[in-house]
């Protein structure tokens, strides 16, 4: 446990993604398999399900350090994160003596696994036991692991690469080999570093390739006849794996989510063995519905039947993968959408679609065409080289993502919320409100669009201006302005306001603009008729 302990802080120490990325391979190198696999499973940032309450974290904490309550809260208010504030709190007793560093491994599947069939008071037992054993910085990473809030600031590719250098194999080769669920196990971790790529699983999905958005005129791509555009979906993007006789259906976070859309599994049998789909699940009866109808879907855990006919879904696929067993990812795209488009013809399953190509004879048209884009529910056009191949991750320049403009809004500031990880200490995650009859309504809450230094510049004057205390979260006098964007709108019976945005983010904050002239919930609402 020391070793990974002291892999967290070193990455959560350093900026540097040279410096991350040799931390990490350090690791890799010296670590029993065991262990690897383990560390390899939390930083591709997978998560085990939360293992006890918090509330016993919280409880055990009071009784081993004898804080009063409210002194816990101010602390936490301070800290901002649950786990770094146990770790600080809670000391090895002086008389006791040092433990044995057990193996990340061991720590795993003898003493964090075994609590979830553990009773309330056993698991307090437990948890007095780990933390009496460990060093502050162990406990941190303990805590975070067992309340399933794992993160360093080192991303899931940043990993797969320093495992790629490991391994002296290419990185999108070991981005496949960690693609879906996989046992961290010291086995698996050996086949990982096998120098020949092996046996895939039948369920394992490929990588996924990712657009990257234009900020420049088309016309800068070069001929129009060179690319082939397509609707940008608003759903869930997916890969559909058809092998060994079963149905695999993934999400972009390697979530399998197979049960969760019968119509497109019993579309899939039409399918041959050794198929693998790219694309999008949409919430579609006879067109596309907005993604709001999909929600419908993903939140609830039974699929009754009203559910199932109230949000239908089809599967919207723009590339095949693999065909006959085959990995096409090296063929162009040409080549890959009309093999695509004949597979789906014998297919011939409802639920099952290819996504229309987008026709305009020149960038200038193609520009009109976008502009229906909101009333077909989408999220304005993709641009795909017809040339390219199917790459790993966000690689620029053969797929585009050229979006329409975004809502915008203006709205007030009325709670901060603190951040996660290096920014524990700062009031970064922000809820904005709009006028209704004289009064403040929640609309959205956004963390993203400001600057380090805003960011600074504003948690002091979130500090001096706070008017009430929520636990960490503050209530801000409500007169700072935002300009907030966001993709899409929808009714919702679930919001104060009536509405709910998407991907919502800040623009800019509007100094110039006091708080008496930022938008009203009408107005917002006017965007729902603006969007049909």
């Amino acid at each position: 446990m020391k070793a990974f302990a002291r892999l967290y802080e070193e990455l959560d120490r350093t900026t540097s993604t040279n410096a991350k990325v040799a931390a990490m391979a350090a690791y890799f190198r010296s670590a029993p398999a065991g262990d690897a696999a383990w560390a390899l499973f939390f930083l591709t940032q997978r998560k085990i399900k939360r293992l006890l309450p918090t509330r016993v974290l919280w409880e055990l904490t009071l009784e081993m350090t004898g804080m009063p309550g409210w002194l816990l809260e101010h602390c936490y208010a301070a800290v901002g994160d649950g786990a770094e504030l146990v770790a600080l709190l809670v000391d090895r007793p002086v008389d006791r003596p040092p433990a044995e560093d057990l193996s990340l491994e061991r720590w795993m599947e003898e003493r964090v696994l075994p609590l979830k069939d553990m009773d309330l008071a056993a698991q307090a037992r437990a948890m007095r036991e780990y933390w009496s054993d460990l060093e502050t910085l162990e406990i941190l990473v303990l805590n975070k692991i067992i309340t399933g809030e794992f993160r360093v600031g080192a991303s899931a590719t940043l990993a797969i690469r320093a495992l790629a250098q490991v391994a002296g194999v290419p990185q999108p080769i070991m981005a496949h080999r960690v693609m879906g669920d996989w046992p961290p196990s010291a086995g698996f971790f050996q086949h990982l570093l096998a120098p020949e790529p092996e046996h895939r699983l039948d369920s394992h999905p490929y990588p996924f390739f990712l657009a990257s958005p234009l900020e420049e005129d088309p016309a800068s791509l070069g001929a129009r006849a060179e690319w082939m555009a397509e609707w940008k979906w608003d759903g869930i993007r997916a890969q559909l794996v058809r092998r060994g006789g079963a149905t695999y259906v993934w999400s972009r976070g390697e979530e399998l989510v197979t049960e969760r859309f019968p119509e497109v599994i019993a579309g899939a049998t039409h399918l041959p063995e050794g198929t693998v789909l790219d694309g999008e699940l949409l919430a579609f009866r006879d067109q596309v519905l907005p993604f709001a109808v999909l929600q419908k879907r993903i939140g609830r855990q039974k699929l009754t039947p009203s559910i199932l006919a109230d949000a239908p879904v089809a599967f919207m696929a723009y590339d095949v993968l693999e065909e006959g067993g085959e990995d096409l990812r090296e063929r162009p795209l040409s080549e890959r959408r009309a093999r695509l488009e004949a597979l789906l013809a014998r297919a011939a399953a409802p639920a099952l679609r290819a996504s229309p190509v987008v026709e305009g004879s020149g960038w200038p048209d193609l520009a009109r065409v976008r502009e229906e884009a909101r009333a077909r529910n989408v999220e304005g056009l993709m641009l795909k080289r017809l040339s390219s191949p199917y790459r790993t991750g966000r690689r620029r320049g053969d797929w585009w993502k050229w979006k329409i403009a975004p809502y915008t809004i203006d709205a007030v500031l009325i709670y901060a919320h603190p951040g996660h990880g290096r920014r524990a200490t700062l009031f970064t995650d922000y809820t904005f409100a709009v006028w209704d009859q004289g009064e403040l309504v929640p609309v959205a809450k956004a963390y993203s669009g400001l600057s380090d230094a805003e960011i600074a510049e504003l948690d002091a004057w979130v500090r001096r201006h706070t008017r009430e205390r929520f636990g960490p979260t503050r209530a801000v006098e409500p007169v700072q302005v935002f300009e907030l964007a966001f993709e899409g709108i929808a009714a919702s019976t679930r919001h104060r306001g009536g509405v709910a945005v998407r991907f919502p983010r800040i623009l800019r904050w509007r100094k110039d603009k006091p708080a008496a002239e930022a938008d009203t919930l009408d107005s917002v609402k006017a965007l729902l008729t603006a969007r049909a």
